[in-house]
């Protein structure tokens, strides 16, 4: 007896005509992975932004109510590339400073004007009296 014969199927033949058709598709692509991209890292900046600012409150807060410059301390605690306002207000038992950070922007022709706003609170030194 013999094997059945299994149908044989024709050969393909090479379709030239798909060629390049996912590096076609990548290019097309490409702009938006760019976009996703630049806006992680633009989020990135914000957080930046946001944490310098915490940073320069607390540190101009607590020099405050230690009866130094507030505005220096703050000035000396963030990165000095960056655009900020720092505000020092005492009242009562406590000193109050409030930082205002510029984002910086990624794209020079997008010009958004964020800006992140930290407060800080600290009770005021008693003299060295514990």
């Amino acid at each position: 007896m013999r094997a059945p014969r299994f149908p044989r199927f024709p050969r393909r033949r090479r379709c030239w005509g798909d060629r390049g058709v996912s590096m076609l598709e990548f290019a097309g692509f490409l702009p938006v992975l760019l976009l996703v991209g630049l806006a992680a890292i633009q989020l990135g900046l914000v957080g930046y932004a946001a944490n310098q600012a915490g940073s320069g409150a607390r540190a101009a807060a607590r020099a405050a109510s230690q009866g130094e410059s507030g505005e220096a301390a703050g000035a000396a605690a963030m990165d000095g590339g960056l655009s900020s306002s720092i505000g020092v207000g005492t009242g009562g038992d406590t000193t109050t400073a409030t930082v205002e950070v510029q984002v910086p922007t990624l794209l020079p022709f997008v010009d958004a004007g964020w800006s992140v706003t930290k407060e800080a609170t600290m009770p005021n030194d008693d003299d060295g009296e514990y």
